[in-house]
This record gives structure tokens, sequence and C-alpha cells, in this order.
């Protein structure tokens, strides 16, 4: 759809570049916070938007809540005052309201069409933040008044808050929106990072390259956090025989307030500045001050608020400082080393996302010697055993493990998915020695997607007429998903159609502007897939590209493949996306070596590359291709989700039985290819899966999505579509995984919180 002066509404500026504010923004607000109870999340107009006209006067509180993220009427809402300006901003409404025209906010004030809409959000948003019914407070009253602490290094909530980089960050934001819709009473623990997670731009000769773009704090939902007594909220951690001072800044997300932690201020050394400036970079000294920083720095954060959380969860090991800080804490408060240590055990929820040794932060024993010499006597504990906390039987003597560290000061401990639970279990068994590995306590709760934030606009409406008007709250009832087979096939597949159109469109997009504004070559933009066809079988990848994801699997057998992409009556093409880590040469080289593919005039434009995957290029992305494509190497994919987001919008999984597959898939919902045996070797792995890869596409999918009526609609292929979103949206959804948590990790820990302490 376009909109106004030839602009397009569903595609974002790829090329938006944003200054640095100091981080003593005036554009505060005051914030009050009760001992033990949950956190206010309101709000309040920042000064740059005191030309809203009187009658629109909480536009600005409803931009900086990031409830409009997730509820299509606030976003329509936004959209409705200046669509090319939506488009421009990147939907961020923070940005809009501070640059759209003063004139045209005042006709907006007067306008009775757009004042109902206006009324009818501020509705919505209020009832929404009463919190009077949600399913927390209807089924545990008796928990309502308790804080849940969840530290996690990176959150995916929106573009306008670049503090992520893929699916850890992605779980986490959705985690707190599920939280908030649920009214679980949680507050968020991360960092600021001011410039980000990095840009990708990729060379005319395929090469990935990193760029970082500070952006405007003052242009994003974010805001000054306050003391109880009105000061703007500080820490200060001394590390390595430095004091680092730390301000806190705050996101709203529905009700869940998220605590950012900022090194950027006046009184730090330069060093100590750029402490928080970006996410996962620097080298291992840098990652362990800001793991310092999450996990002790976060404790004190917390303490300088004036919350007192029942429950810790730290989501991956990055935060497992936390476990020493409150174990400080009850030494200090009398308790003896046996005794903080079970209190922090109890009162702890940890999760694992990392299926391999290799994946786990390690760090060497001379750079802990440098940061925690003194910390150590504060615990009660000799040099020697400090260090055993993070020992394992592979670092003994070498460095200090963050998820041993975990395990050992958490008595609620999850995998990500069934099968990473006995991957996990099967890893850490060593710590609950003549234990069976099946009775080891490490729990599994499988991932899930937020599903309001997934949806397109399109099946969202479409879900309301068919399913139910509030669908979305009651997203983890199968009886309700049953209703799926009662829609008519020729609305789905219009609808499906419509999807694969913004797909296209959006990719268009963004090539014609790379090129107008001189960043692409001729051949860059046709690799962009320029060339595409709307009509053909289309199957996405956008992951992370870590070697173990195996990107270029398709690619095995070249001749083979070409008879599937050129095929004139039946062709298919593949649209790639994802990021390499700076320092993964190995994942830089497969980023270009499928690169090479796109510009090999052999394939005819059937293979694309779209440069810079974030949050709303995934959206297009999990929408509208026909099939989601996902090939780890067997059992190294603790779960994974783009999958999910892709099936809620009826695209169906071809996928290894890995992660949280190898419980989605029915045989009727999707494809799966068995994996071999683990202790293959990675060579007959690679031919297995490839050789069952082709035969499903050539034997199976392929046919059944040409197969057509008189109609022009696969009916077959329309059938799996509805199985798929049937099975896989109750199951794996955060409605069920944050009730999951609830009731399996945070309950039980609340119930053993320390309150004598």
């Amino acid at each position: 759809m376009s909109g106004p002066r030839g602009i397009r509404r569903d595609t974002p500026d790829p090329d938006q570049t944003n200054r640095v504010l100091d981080p003593l923004s005036p554009h505060a607000h005051d914030i009050s916070f009760i001992e033990g109870a949950p956190v206010d999340i309101s709000t309040s107009v920042n000064s740059s938007l005191a030309h809203l006209p009187p009658s629109l006067g909480r536009l600005s509180e409803v931009a900086h809540n990031l409830w409009w993220s997730w509820t299509l009427e606030a976003r329509e809402l936004f959209e409705t005052i200046d669509p090319t300006l939506w488009f421009l901003t990147h939907h961020n409404p923070v940005k809009l309201l501070a640059d759209v025209r003063p004139d045209r906010l005042a006709r907006l004030g007067e306008d009775p069409s757009f004042l109902r809409h206006y009324s009818a959000v501020l509705r919505l948003f209020d009832e929404y933040c009463a919190n009077k019914k949600s399913w927390f407070g209807a089924h545990h009253t008796d928990l309502t008044k308790t804080t849940i602490a969840y530290f996690s290094a990176e959150f995916g909530l929106h573009t306008s808050v670049p503090i992520y980089s893929g699916g850890l960050g992605i779980l986490a934001g959705d985690h707190c929106k599920e939280a908030s819709d649920l009214g679980v009473p949680l507050a968020g623990i991360g960092f600021m990072y001011p410039q980000g997670y990095f840009r990708q731009r990729l060379t005319q000769e395929g090469w990935q390259e990193a760029a970082y773009a500070p952006f405007t704090r003052e242009e994003s939902p974010i805001q000054a956090a306050q003391t109880p007594s009105g000061e703007a909220c500080r820490f200060t951690v001394e590390m390595g025989g430095r004091h680092v001072t730390a301000a806190v800044w705050r996101v709203v997300v529905g009700r869940v307030p998220l605590f950012l932690i900022d090194t950027d201020v006046p009184e730090n050394s330069p060093e100590n500045r750029a402490l928080s400036a970006r996410l996962y970079g620097g080298d291992q000294e840098m990652r362990l001050c800001q793991e310092i920083l999450l996990g002790i720095g976060g404790v004190r954060l917390l303490r300088a608020l004036g919350i007192a959380p029942s429950v810790w969860h730290a989501n991956e090991g990055h935060s497992a400082f936390l476990t020493l800080e409150r174990l400080r804490e009850f030494m200090q408060k009398g308790a003896t080393h046996a005794e903080a240590s079970e209190l922090v055990r109890q009162s702890t929820v940890f999760t694992t996302h990392t299926p391999v040794p290799a994946g786990h932060d390690v760090f060497p024993h001379h750079l802990m010697d440098r940061y925690f010499a003194g910390y150590w006597e504060q615990l009660g504990l000799s040099r020697e055993t400090f260090m055993g906390l993070g020992e394992t039987p592979e670092s003994r003597g070498q460095g200090f493990n963050m998820t041993a560290l975990a395990m050992r000061l958490s008595a609620h401990v999850n995998g990500v998915s069934r099968e990473h639970g006995r991957v996990t279990r099967e890893m850490w068994r060593h710590f609950w020695p003549g234990l069976p590995t099946e009775q080891v306590p490490i729990r599994s709760v499988t991932n899930g997607i937020h599903a309001p934030t997934w949806i397109s606009p399109e099946l969202h409406r479409l879900y309301g007429k068919s399913l139910s008007p509030t669908w979305a709250s009651s997203c983890d009832d199968p009886a309700m998903w049953q209703r799926v087979t009662d829609i008519p096939d020729v609305e789905l597949w219009a609808v499906r159609q419509a999807m694969k159109r913004k797909l296209m469109s959006f990719i268009r997009e963004r090539a014609r502007t790379g090129w107008m504004q001189g960043h692409l070559q001729p051949s860059q933009v046709l690799a962009r897939g320029t060339l595409l066809d709307p009509e053909a079988l289309t199957i996405g990848f956008a992951r992370r590209f870590a070697t173990y994801k195996r990107a270029t699997l398709l690619f095995q057998d070249l001749e083979r493949l070409k008879l599937l992409l050129q095929n004139r009556w039946r062709p298919v093409q593949l649209i790639f996306a994802g990021k390499a880590h700076p320092a993964d040469e190995p994942g830089r080289y497969f980023i270009h070596e499928v690169l090479s593919f796109c510009h090999d005039h052999k394939l005819g434009g059937h293979v694309a590359f779209l440069e810079d995957y974030d949050m709303h290029m995934a959206k297009f992305l999990v929408q509208g291709v026909d099939i989601w494509l996902n090939t780890p190497r067997f059992p190294l994919e603790a779960s994974g989700t783009s999958g999910m987001k892709a099936a809620l919008n009826g695209v169906l999984n071809l996928s290894i039985l890995d992660g949280w597959w190898a419980e989605g898939y029915n045989g009727a919902n999707g494809w799966g290819i068995q994996p071999l045996a683990d202790q293959a070797d990675t060579k007959t792995q690679d031919q297995h899966d490839a050789e069952q890869l082709y035969r499903i596409l050539e034997q199976e999918a392929v046919p059944l999505f040409y197969q057509r009526d008189r109609d022009g609609i696969p009916r077959g292929w329309l059938h799996m579509v509805k199985e798929c979103i049937r099975t896989i949206a109750p199951q794996f959804c955060t409605t069920r995984m944050v009730k999951d948590y609830v009731g399996m990790l945070y309950e039980p820990a609340t119930l053993r919180a320390p309150s004598t302490w």
C-alpha cells in the first residue's frame, strides 16, 4: 500500500542516521516505587512534544509505552497522523510526534473521525494498564505483591530500541510483553547500548562489514529512571581497582518496566564510558566488565530504585554474577556462607540456551584475579574455593565458567526445548554425581513467541473474524485454534497472497532506496531480490550466520538445485538474511558464499540476500514467504523461534527435527528431516540432510504448492497450512511459555524466597 508522495507505508527507511545525547537528559519524569510491590509504569509527556493540542494530549503517553507496538489499533492511529512520516521514522511514534507539523496535529485535534479513533485507543490503553482482569491476578492472588527480576544481556522489543542482536534478545522482549499481557509482576534489567548491535553492510565483493550508528534516546521511548526520592538513579561498581558509575534508563513495556544500564556518564573515564556502548563488542576483558555491570550492578540498580524482588531470573549466563552480589548481601546481614548460598539458590531461576560447551562464557583466571581480588573475601571464601564456583571438568584450572556459577547457585534451572533439556541434563550431570541423567533437576520450558507482535495485520483481522475478536488473549487455547479449519480456503489464500506481495514490495523498495542513495551497484540491486517472482514458491532462511546453522546446505548439489529453481512451470526462489558476529570469520564466509550464488546469473535471480536483518525485516519475512527453512546440525539447536513466528502466519516449516521442531512436528503440519545419530561425522551428516532436503522439495513441497483447482487455489497446501496453525499456535506462544515459567519456576521460587532476611 502506498502513502502520500509515493512513499510506501509498509517499508522502513533503511539508512537513518542518529546522534548521541548526553545521558543526563532533561526529558525525565517522576516515578515512584513501593518496596516489594509491582513497579509503577506511569509515563509523562516529553517536553519536546509540547506542541500537541490539548485534545490529543495523551498521544505522547501512549507513544512512550511500547504497548502500542503490539496493538493494531494504536499502530493504525499513529500511522493515520502522517503515513509518510510513519514510514520515514521506522514506525517510531515518539519521533513521529516530534517531527510532525503542528498544523497537522491541530487539524487532527478537531477531526471527529480521528478523535473517535484516539478515544477508542485510550480506552483500550487505560483498561490494559489498570490490570484489573489479568490472568496472574486471577490465578495467583497471593503473589501479586511480589516482583520478578528478569536479567538479560539484550532485549528485542522494537526497532526504535535497538538493544538486541538476535534470538536471545527477541525471546527476552517477547517474555516481557507476555508478562505484561498476563499481569505477571516482572521487571527487566539490561543494557542501554548507545551504539546498539552493528549494522550490516555488504560490499560489492560480498563481504560483511560492521558499522555502528549511535541512536538518539530523545527520539525513542526511553526516559531516565528515578529513585524513590526523585533523583536520577545511579549506582557504582568497583572493577579492577577503579570505580565505574552507571546511569539508569527506563523503557515501559505495557505493564512491565525495563531498566537499562549506561556507563556513558561524564564522571567516568573514556574507557569506562565505552563499557556499555555496544552489544557483544570488545575483547574478553570488556565482556567480563559488562557481565559484572549486568549481574552485580543490576542488583545494586534494583536496590537504588527501592525494588525488592522475590525471584531473580538470569536469562543465560551473562548475568550470573547477580548470585554473587546477593550472596555478599546476605553475608553482610549476618548469614553464614552456607545459609546465604541456600537463600540465593532457592530464589534464583536460571535459563540456559546453549547446548554446546564452547558456547558458554569462560573467563581466564588472571582476569578473574584482576577483577575479583578482595571480593571473594566478602563471600567468606578463599581464592581457590571462589574459582571452584565456576569450575567444570573441561575448564578445571583454566577458566571461570559462567554457566557453572549459575548452575551451582540456582535451584530452578531450565532448558528452552524438550530436546535441549535432555542435552543439558547430559552436559551437566556431573553436578549431581550418582543421579541418573533423566533425574537431573534441569527442566524444560520450550520457547514461544508473542503472537500480537509477530502476526500480520491481515491475518490478525482474519483471526479476529473467524476465531474470536479477542483471539490474542486466548492464544494458548487449542479449542479456539480448532476453528482455523473452518476458515474458507479462498479467504486464507487471499490473505497469504497479500502478505507475499507486501514482502516483495518491501524487498524492491529497499533495493530502490539503496540504488537512489548510491549505496548499491547494479549487481547488488539484482542480488537484493528485485527479480523475485511474487507467484513463485518462496523459501525463507533468516538466521544468525553461525556455521552450525548450515545456511549453505541447500547448495550442496548445485545442478539439482538449479532444476528446482529454474522449472518454468513450478519455479522456486530463495531469500536469505542474517548477520554473522564480526569476529566469526567462518560465519562471514558463509554469507560471502551465499552472496556468490545471488550474483550467479545462471541462477537467474532466484536467490536473494537481504542486507541488515532486524526485527522489522523479520516480520515481513516470517509473514510473506511460503516455506521457512531451518537446517541446524543436530543436536546443536537449543530451540529457535523464527519458525514459530512463520507458522503463526501460515508459513510451513521445513526443518531438521531439532530444537522446538522436534516437538512441534506431527507429520502433517510441515516437513521434518530426521537427523543421523549425533556421533556421525559432519560430512556424512551434511550429505544425509541435504539429500532429505532435496527429496522433500522435489517430491512433496513443490508439487503440493502448485497443485491448484479450477479457481487457482492449492487446496492440499492450505489444508497443511491450517494444520500448521492449529497445532503450532497454541503450543508455541509465549502465553503458554510464561504460564509455564510461573507455574514451574517462579511460583516455587517465590514460595522459597528468603523472607526473613
